[in-house]
């Protein structure tokens, strides 16, 4: 059995203005609307994801 880590993301302000790329990360870690969260294995392509969009998420 393998424990993997999980991190909690949620998205605090809205993709609306900000650059496609940027757009498309926040959909791509299966985000949706504002203060929605998702549960996501901790690996450092996520962690990339989450860094890039820092200034939309929050990390729970």
């Amino acid at each position: 059995m393998t424990t993997e880590k999980k991190v909690t993301v949620q998205l605090v302000r809205s993709p609306i203005g900000c650059a496609e790329s940027h757009r498309a990360t926040v959909r791509g870690l299966g985000l949706r609307k504002v203060r929605s969260t998702r549960e996501l294995v901790d690996t450092p392509e996520v962690r990339g994801m989450i860094n890039k969009i820092s200034y939309l998420v929050k990390v729970l």
